[in-house]
């Protein structure tokens, strides 16, 4: 269920249209604090009963002037379970009269503040061994948590508290035996300050590569492709890893994982068969059943392995599914001005999938005569796989069904086109999922960086364009007074300055600009991203780099662990390589090998979790 069944792009535009300058500084009557925010899911709970405040000192302020805890929501605006709590919870008036009398509500953007969540994300994880959005934290009026969920229902269900519950006895806690609440939070703070476990020695960054590759070959399913089971992600930086092992070591079953993956992921449930572009994970192995939100990053970082891969197999179906990938960016996420939205809802008219699904009947009306082959093809029953509709997905490759079938496969790749041409413009005008129009300056530069290297790989001049207007976007909207990146851009207003990500991933982008047209302009312009980042983020008296030059929170955070994208530790070493060699100044090569032997020690027994590091860090391979 979402927490709204109208168009939620509709919605968003009515709250943009609203003349904040005439409200009182809580919003009035009619909103909270977050019809002043410059975030899409901020506005999205601006209507809630909930008295709502953005994460400032307002709040905390507020907080221990009345002795209240404070209860923080962190989310995003395309997640599904933040749109069903949302619609459970904080538009119900009876949650927002308990949180309003007892507690001070903070909502948080995790993609625009990616500090706080990262931060809150390592104590759910500390206190209770996993992690998800939303995520739910309650703290002192100092920031001290003491606890963390992620999703809860209203009441309890399951035999698992509600939030009622939870607030309840906290409420409780609070007034009878607070003392034990503090206790927590000094156990909590002192595992946050814990040092990491760290390998006895110097890493090897061969030791360890040769660790991740036995150990993604374990993980590997030989059935489906992929790793592990389920829940299914891409795991574009695994196929990355594994291509650079293959073209070193010459092993072919590591090319044949990276194959066989990328071909069942393109067949399957997660991969937009008709509009193109990836889902965000699969909830069981065969990849049929998606999770349907679409991420910008995802499709970045999969059109980069698509694009690799048929370069490095010479295999043309790969790099025609990365245009694919690049045609549904520039089509579906492209805003007028160059930037790019974040995302796309997994939900429209309150379901999830809705925009996606189909039947029998509603192929027919889409394609006519020939809507029996077209549900043969994309596998639609009246049965379905999903709720009672199906997910459009391929059985085989189309040069196989069109042997079967007794067509020849341009016959049949020409039938396919005009099928997927009629479907498309019937899913057109089913109610669309919300777009979050925020643009982040690091997914911006990892989409600037596909399209360049699209570029490189066809020649196709609508990708160099692109990557161009994406560079002007963040120069002109992103980008400070002197020259300093902002963190997001949304309705004509920025958030907060830049995080070493953006710096990172802003510098990958104008680094494969250069490689792909050999502009010095280019290769200038990273030099000084990377110039700018090193002053920010660099960490006096080690070899690492901060995740955040900003506002002090609970621990300073130098993130090594991957998670959907790379870590921006990882990107700066991969571009202090790069712009090392390719201007000659040694002192990037030192700082990028100061990083690694910082860094490697401290992911040495879970390699895999910093794998964008580990490919960056071998001495033997090139950057990149």
């Amino acid at each position: 269920m979402s927490s709204d069944t109208r168009d939620g792009n509709m919605v968003i535009r009515q709250l943009l249209a609203v003349d904040r300058e005439q409200l009182p500084t809580d919003g009035g009557e009619l909103y909270n604090r977050l019809i002043f925010s410059a975030s899409p899911y901020l506005l999205q709970h601006a209507e809630n009963p909930v008295d709502w405040y953005p994460w400032g000192e307002e709040a905390f302020a507020r907080a221990l002037r009345e002795d209240k805890p404070v209860f923080l929501s962190i989310g995003y605006a395309t997640c599904h379970w933040c749109h069903v709590m949302a619609h459970e919870s904080f538009a119900d008036n009876e949650v927002a009269a308990f949180l309003n009398r007892h507690f001070i509500a903070i909502k948080v953007d995790r993609e625009e503040r990616p500090d706080i969540d990262d931060q809150y994300m390592a104590v759910a994880q500390l206190m209770t061994g996993g992690g998800g959005w939303p995520l739910t934290i309650v703290m002192l009026p100092d920031k001290r948590p003491f606890y963390a969920a992620t999703y809860l229902s209203k009441l309890r269900r399951h035999g698992m508290p509600g939030l009622l519950d939870v607030l309840s006895r906290i409420n409780d806690l609070w007034r009878t035996e607070r003392s034990r609440l503090e206790q927590h939070c000094t156990v909590v703070m002192d595992g946050l300050r814990e040092a990491p476990e760290v390998a006895d020695g110097q890493a090897e960054p061969q030791q360890l590569a040769d660790q991740a590759t036995a150990q993604l070959t374990r993980l590997y399913d030989t059935e489906n492709g992929g790793f592990g089971t389920a829940p299914k992600f891409p795991m574009p930086l695994y196929h990355l890893f594994l291509l650079q092992r293959w073209r070193t070591t010459g092993d072919v079953s590591l090319q044949e994982m990276v194959s066989t993956t990328l071909y069942q992921m393109r067949f399957g449930g997660i991969y937009d068969q008709i509009g193109f572009g990836f889902h965000r994970y699969s909830v069981d192995r065969q990849w049929l059943v998606p999770h349907f939100e679409k991420m910008l990053y995802d499709q970045a970082l999969m059109a980069l392995v698509y694009l690799e891969a048929g370069k490095d197999m010479d295999n043309t179906f790969f790099v025609a599914v990365a245009e694919e990938i690049l045609a549904f960016v520039l089509r579906d996420l492209a805003l007028p001005d160059g930037g790019y939205a974040c995302a796309l809802d997994a939900d429209s008219e309150g379901r999830e999938g809705a925009c996606y699904l189909w039947t029998p009947a509603s192929v027919t009306a889409a394609v006519g005569e020939e809507a029996e082959q077209c549900c043969r093809l994309f596998d639609v029953s009246s049965e379905g796989d999903f709720e009672g509709e199906s997910i459009l997905h391929l059985s085989r490759s189309l040069p196989d069904m069109a042997r079967q079938w007794g067509m020849t496969p341009d016959a049949l790749a020409a039938a396919v086109d005009r099928w997927r041409q009629k479907l498309l413009n019937a899913r057109s005008a089913r109610i669309q999922p919300l777009r979050d129009e925020k643009v982040l300056t690091a997914w911006n530069g990892l989409s600037i960086a596909a399209l360049a290297n699209g570029y490189a790989v066809t020649g196709n001049q609508t990708y160099l364009h692109a990557a161009e207007d994406a560079v002007a976007f963040v120069r002109t909207h992103l980008t400070d007074g002197e020259g300093w990146l902002m963190r997001s851009w949304f309705a004509g207003r920025v958030s907060v300055p830049g995080f070493l990500e953006d710096y990172a991933f802003f510098g990958w982008g104008l680094l494969e600009l250069y490689r792909a047209t050999g502009g010095s302009d280019w290769l200038a312009a990273a030099r000084s991203v990377a110039d700018r980042m090193l002053a920010l983020f660099g960490s006096a008296g080690t070899g690492r780099l901060l995740d955040s030059a900003g506002e002090e929170l609970l621990v300073s955070r130098s993130s090594l662990h991957d998670g959907v994208i790379p870590s921006g530790t990882a990107v700066a070493v991969m571009i202090l390589r790069q712009l090392g060699t390719l201007c000659g100044e040694e002192s990037y090569l030192r700082r990028s090998r100061a990083i690694v032997t910082d860094s490697l020690c401290q992911v040495a027994h879970q390699p895999i979790s910093a794998i964008y590091l580990l490919m960056n860090g071998l001495p033997d391979t090139a950057p990149g």
